[in-house]
């Protein structure tokens, strides 16, 4: 398949254009324009490009791409060293970033939301990256932190008092603790994200509402597994292209 009707069919599909976003989402870096073989994966690491390379990709596809906003925006080093292995091997970088974090059916919070067991009731934050609910049937926090262990393979770190039930919560996959007191003000019983700061401490013991940080990764594995799996079952078989998720680990 070509890999411009690939990106043309993501940016439809995820929306792209409407997100204001901390990097660009599309295509990052331009390589061979027919694609046979796409890894996917969360993170545009050296780790996974040496892993595409290997399986003999034309493309990787990510969460995590490059050219963050307020990055140093020399190509040395490391970054020299990830560009080269793109440019030298003509491998496309393609990453979509906020874009994934939101769609409704494949991206991280609903697909938090699938693993856990989680009935979405509505969005919250920024460019409504946010979502609150309820589990499908009431249970304590320790049950709640156990079954984040089970479906993410991940134990959480966890504030506040274990025997609390928790009724309603809300979720944002990735480094969002800043959107804690938003959630907050929600009236839940619990927020989980994948990360936590010195101050998440304090407002979860002050607040009284409990906090899980369950992992940037692994919150935000399942939207590129879930787009990884989309993208096979439609091309596959009919552009004569293969997609192939690798999870690199990582955990923070």
């Amino acid at each position: 398949m070509q890999r411009d009707d690939l990106t043309r069919y993501l940016d439809e599909l995820l929306e792209s254009r409407r997100f204001r976003d901390y990097c660009p989402n599309g295509l990052q870096v331009e390589g061979c324009a027919e694609l046979r073989h796409v890894v996917t994966g969360v993170t545009a690491s050296q780790a996974l490009l040496d892993a595409a390379l290997a399986r003999g990709a034309d493309a990787v596809l990510v969460h995590h791409g490059w050219f963050w906003r307020g990055e140093d925006s020399r190509v040395v080093g490391l970054r020299r060293r990830r560009l080269a292995t793109l440019l030298k091997h003509d491998i496309n970088l393609i990453g979509y970033h906020l874009p994934l974090d939101a769609h409704p059916e494949l991206g991280n919070n609903a697909q938090l939301a699938h693993a856990l067991g989680w009935i979405a009731e509505g969005r919250f934050g920024e460019q409504d990256i946010g979502w609150f609910g309820r589990p499908e049937s009431p249970l304590t926090l320790a049950e709640l932190a156990m079954r984040v262990t089970e479906r993410l393979a991940r134990a959480p770190l966890v504030l506040g008092d274990p025997t609390r039930p928790i009724r309603r919560l809300a979720w944002c996959s990735g480094g969002a603790q800043g959107h804690f007191e938003e959630a907050i003000a929600l009236g839940v019983d619990a927020y989980l994200s994948g990360e936590v700061s010195e101050h998440t401490v304090h407002l979860a013991r002050e607040s009284g509402v409990a906090y899980l940080a369950a992992g940037h990764h692994a919150t935000e594995r399942g939207g590129i597994a879930a787009l990884t799996a989309h993208l096979a079952a439609r091309y596959d078989h009919v552009g004569g292209c293969r997609f192939e998720f690798v999870d690199i680990d990582n955990p923070v």
